[in-house]
């Protein structure tokens, strides 16, 4: 029977990157932790996205919500066949295998299996290195124009006036994309100024750096930068080195506190925390993304708007043990379904590993943030 193929289990264990490679799928590029470029059958140009370090793959657009899935799934997707075809396609024929043979299979899936397992953990441990390399580099914020930016997003320092140690400037960061058609080569685009925030994990251990890059004759004062690959299009102000999960930035840890307020980006938590009178009584740490926020979810059909947390995700980010009330901000720039299904996964996550905590979401309003909000009455 299916349920007994001893081939399922050796498909899982194949790195994701080795079936792209034997599908030859062309015009994949590199970008952070994801394979992204054109669908094997709907086209397109970056619609198609496999990562690397979940062995999954999906297109976002044409060929509809179950183009997505697993080693099996992707050879399914990319050649046209069922599953039981793409399974041989990858593994061989199910039928006339010894007993010693299947061993041996076994054996090389658990092997494959440890490799994948080395492979992040190295890949992680450099990212952290780099990350951390580049935030003792930096020097502190006052006086920089990490405070310029600040101000000019409505973060004045009447409101804020002592910047915290989370916050630092570097006047060259350099930013680096991946070199197409080439594995773990990158060039770099820009070098400038950016504002870098500390994302700490539990232990207060820093773990990856924040990075905005400024240009303050920009509106907003975030850089706008043609991505080379990709004409008329520019390339995010905002990047993550290093490792995020489960980890964030702490702006704020009153004495004594028990109520945290949350918001994915730094903007929108310093809005928040600036629109609390003297004396501050609430923490107030950044989720830096809103999966961070959220952890993995469940997956299934008619669950991706349910907000399920899959409990199974053991880096999922909690409160602390003493956080008795923690707040969402829910931003409103964003799919407001979908946003809030992650929010609230994440707010049921924390209630069940932290019996008795209260949880809350607050919205900003549809196509706006706490820190547009805060800018529209500075220029009013």
């Amino acid at each position: 029977m299916m349920r007994e193929d001893h081939r399922l289990e050796e498909a899982k264990a194949m790195p994701i990157a080795d079936v792209v490679a034997r599908l030859e799928l062309s015009g994949l590029v590199r970008t952070g932790g994801e394979l992204v470029g054109p669908c094997p059958q709907c086209g397109g140009r970056d619609r198609f996205g496999v990562n690397l370090q979940t062995g999954l793959f999906q297109c976002r657009k044409e060929c509809g919500p179950h183009a997505k899935g697993d080693q099996i799934a992707l050879v399914q997707h990319a050649l046209g066949m069922d599953f039981r075809a793409a399974l041989e396609w990858l593994c061989g024929p199910a039928q006339g295998l010894s007993d010693a043979e299947r061993a041996e299979r076994r054996r090389k899936a658990e092997a494959n299996r440890r490799k994948q397992d080395d492979v992040a953990r190295r890949a992680r441990e450099k990212s952290i290195r780099a990350a951390r390399d580049i935030w003792f580099a930096a020097r502190p914020a006052e006086g920089t124009l990490v405070r310029d930016y600040l101000t000019l997003r409505g973060i004045d320092p009447g409101l804020y006036p002592d910047l915290p140690q989370v916050l630092r400037f570097d006047p060259a960061a350099r930013y680096m994309i991946p070199v197409e058609g080439k594995a773990q080569e990158w060039q770099t685009v820009h070098v400038g100024p950016a504002m870098v925030a500390a994302v700490v994990d539990a232990g207060n251990r820093v773990t990856a750096v924040h990075r905005t890059w400024l240009d303050l004759d920009q509106p907003k004062g975030k850089l706008e930068l043609p991505d080379p690959r990709k004409s008329g299009e520019t390339l995010p102000s905002k990047k993550v080195l290093g490792s995020k999960k489960g980890a964030v930035i702490r702006f704020l840890t009153p004495q004594d506190c028990d109520t945290m307020i949350m918001a994915e980006g730094v903007e929108t938590t310093l809005s928040a925390l600036i629109a609390e009178a003297m004396p501050r009584r609430c923490a107030y740490w950044c989720g830096v993304d809103l999966g961070n926020m959220a952890g993995r979810m469940q997956r299934g059909p008619g669950l991706k708007y349910a907000g399920l947390p899959d409990m199974d995700d053991s880096e999922a980010w909690l409160p602390p043990v003493w956080v008795k009330t923690l707040i969402f901000v829910q931003d409103g720039d964003s799919d407001p379904k979908l946003t809030r299904a992650k929010l609230l996964a994440g707010l049921r996550r924390a209630k069940i590993k932290r019996p008795g905590l209260r949880g809350y979401i607050v919205h900003a309003g549809d196509g706006r943030d706490l820190n547009d909000i805060l800018m529209g009455q500075r220029d009013e």
